[in-house]
C-alpha cells in the first residue's frame, strides 16, 4: 500500500545526489523513481513491503538481502519471471509485477536474437567489492588486460554501505568511510583503463576456462569471457534464524537495510529491533539511528557482546540498550512485521519461561553472520571444505590464494568471513600472484606479494579479536605440494 515516503532527506554524513525522475508500472499503479535506484528501492521508498509470494503456500516475500542473493523479491519485469527486482534498476516505461506460485516459463527467445560477444582478456575479477577491486588495481598496474564484473548497480559492494570512518592503517584507508574508499577504487579502476561490467551475472564456468556472464538490460547481452587468469571475489550471502514467521515481510538482513538506507537513502523502517551483536549488528544500529530509525534493542544470545569494543562503546553511548543471552522467539503481523517478541535463555540455550519481552516494531534485522558465496567456486570443480570459523563452505586454497582449479584465485569474504582490511590485502594478493604465474611481474611484485602475506598472518591475524578467522584461513589453505597431489586426485 503506498502511504508514505520513506526517502532520506538529511542525513548526517551522506548527501543523497538522486537522479533524474523516472516513472515505471507496478502492476496498474504509476511509481515515479530516480535514476540509479533499483526498482525495489524505489517501491520501498513509497510504502511497497511485499514482493513476492511463497510457491507452495502462498506465503507473502519482502527485501531481505537486496544484493541478488535470495529469491524474496522474485517478479515479472515486462512479462519476464524470477526478476530480482533488488538489483535491476528502474528505467521509464518498465512494467513491473509481482510473482505468485510457479510462473508459466516465457516464450523462448531464439539464440540468433541474443547478441553474443567474446572477449579475451589476462585476467577476469568477478565482484567488484573490496577484494575485487585491490586485484584488478594490482593486475593493471604490471600491464595486464584486465575485466571486472559486478551485479550490482555499481562498483564498492560492502563498501558503499559503509558510513563510519575506518580505523588502522592509513595504507588500508584509515580515516575514510566506507563509501568514500567505493567511489576513490571505482575512479582508479576506470582510469586506469580496466574493462568494467556492471548490472552483469555470472552464470558458468566452462570448459577451456571460458567464464559466461550476461548484462542485464533492456536487451540482454552474453559476454564470453576467454581469460588467462580468474580471481573470483563473490562475497558472502546473509544467513537466515529459525524462529516462528521468520519469512514475514520486516524481517530481514541487516546488510540489506544497510543498502536500503547508506546507498539508496531509503529508510527501511521507523522502529527497529536488531539480533546479534556482532560488528555488522552495533554498526548497522547507529546507522539506523542516522537515517532516523528508533532502534528499541540489540538482541545477543551469548553472553558477551560479539563486537569491537569501539563500536559497542558508540552504541552505549548512543543509549541502545544490548540484551545479553537473549534472543527471538517470534514476529506477529498480517504481511508486515508489527511486534517481536524475545525471550531469555539458560545456560544451554533453553528458552526461560516468563521471560519473554514483546516490541512494538515494523523491522527486525538479523545480523547473526555471514556466509562465504561459494557458487562459482564449486560450478567451477574446486576442492571444497566445510570451515565453521569461516561461515561455511570454502575452496581450498595455497598461501597465493590459487585454489585447486589452475589460474583461479580466491580473495575476500568468498575465501572466509573476515574484514575489509584483510579484504584489501587478499585482493592484492590474487592480483599479484596471476601478474606473477602470467610472467608479467618479476621480483617488485614478489617482494611485495611476501610483504603482504607477513603482515596478514604473522601481525594482522596475530589479534585475538580476528583469532577465529584466523584458524579458519589455516585450514583452508594448503601448500603447494598438496595442492598439487590434490589436483591429481581431482583428475585436473
Amino acid at each position: 500500500m503506498v502511504d508514505r515516503d520513506y526517502r532520506i532527506y538529511k542525513h548526517p554524513i551522506i548527501d543523497f545526489r538522486r537522479g533524474r525522475r523516472v516513472r515505471f508500472y507496478y502492476g496498474d499503479t504509476v511509481v515515479e523513481a530516480f535514476e540509479g535506484e533499483s526498482i525495489l528501492a524505489a517501491l520501498y521508498a513509497v510504502g511497497y513491503r511485499v514482493f513476492s509470494y511463497s510457491s507452495k503456500l502462498g506465503r507473502p516475500r519482502g527485501a531481505f538481502c537486496m544484493i541478488g542473493k535470495c529469491s524474496s523479491c522474485f517478479s515479472y519485469i515486462n512479462g519476464v519471471p524470477y526478476k530480482r527486482i533488488c538489483i535491476e534498476p528502474v528505467r521509464d516505461g518498465l512494467r513491473v509485477e509481482i510473482q505468485r506460485g510457479i510462473p508459466e516459463p516465457p516464450v523462448n527467445t531464439p539464440l540468433e536474437d541474443i547478441e553474443t560477444i567474446e572477449k579475451e582478456v589476462d585476467l577476469l575479477v568477478i565482484g567488484g567489492g573490496p577484494a575485487g577491486l585491490h586485484a584488478a588495481l594490482a593486475a593493471v598496474d604490471y600491464g595486464l588486460k584486465v575485466a571486472i564484473v559486478d551485479e550490482g548497480l555499481r562498483l564498492g559492494g560492502q563498501l558503499v554501505k559503509q558510513t563510519h570512518k575506518f580505523f588502522g592503517s592509513r595504507e588500508y584507508y584509515c580515516g575514510m568511510r566506507g563509501f568514500e574508499i567505493a567511489d576513490m577504487l571505482e575512479k582508479r579502476v576506470r582510469e586506469k583503463g580496466v574493462d568494467v561490467h556492471i548490472e552483469t551475472s555470472v552464470y558458468g564456468y566452462f570448459r577451456g576456462g571460458v567464464v559466461g556472464a550476461v548484462k542485464r538490460g533492456g536487451r540482454p547481452l552474453n559476454i564470453l569471457f576467454k581469460p588467462r587468469a580468474i580471481v573470483a571475489a563473490t562475497g558472502a550471502m546473509e544467513r537466515g534464524l529459525a524462529f516462528e514467521n521468520n519469512d514475514l515481510p520486516g524481517v530481514m538482513g541487516a546488510g540489506g537495510a544497510q543498502t536500503l538506507m547508506n546507498q539508496y537513502g531509503v529508510r527501511p523502517g521507523d522502529k527497529a529491533l536488531v539480533i546479534g551483536s556482532g560488528n555488522v549488528g552495533l554498526i548497522v544500529s547507529y546507522q539506523l539511528l542516522q537515517a532516523g530509525v528508533k532502534v528499541e534493542a540489540i538482541v545477543e544470545i551469548m553472553p558477551r557482546i560479539g563486537g569491537w569494543f569501539v563500536h559497542a562503546a558508540k552504541v552505549k553511548r548512543l543509549g541502545i540498550p544490548i540484551m545479553l543471552r537473549h534472543t527471538i522467539a517470534c514476529v506477529e503481523g498480517v504481511d508486515r512485521v508489527e511486534k517481536a517478541v524475545v525471550h531469555a535463555v539458560d545456560e544451554n540455550w533453553k528458552p526461560i519461561p516468563g521471560s519473554e519481552k514483546a516490541f512494538d516494531v515494523d523491522l527486525v534485522l538479523l545480523a547473526i553472520g555471514l556466509q562465504p558465496d561459494y557458487r562459482f567456486f564449486s560450478q567451477a570443480g574446486c576442492a571444497m571444505k566445510w570451515i565453521p570459523e569461516l561461515g561455511g563452505l570454502v575452496p581450498l586454497r595455497t598461501r597465493y590464494l590459487e585454489t585447486s582449479v589452475e589460474n583461479l584465485y580466491i580473495a575476500g569474504d568468498a575465501a572466509g568471513i573476515e574484514e575489509a582490511t584483510t579484504a584489501f590485502i587478499e585482493g592484492e594478493i590474487a592480483g599479484l600472484s596471476a601478474a606473477i604465474k602470467l610472467g608479467y611481474a618479476g621480483e617488485e611484485a614478489i617482494s611485495r606479494r611476501e610483504k603482504l602475506l607477513d603482515f596478514l598472518w604473522n601481525v594482522y591475524r596475530r589479534s585475538p579479536v580476528v583469532e577465529r578467522a584466523r584458524i579458519g584461513k589455516e585450514k583452508a589453505t594448503v601448500s603447494e605440494e598438496e595442492m598439487i597431489e590434490i589436483r591429481k586426485r581431482q583428475g585436473i
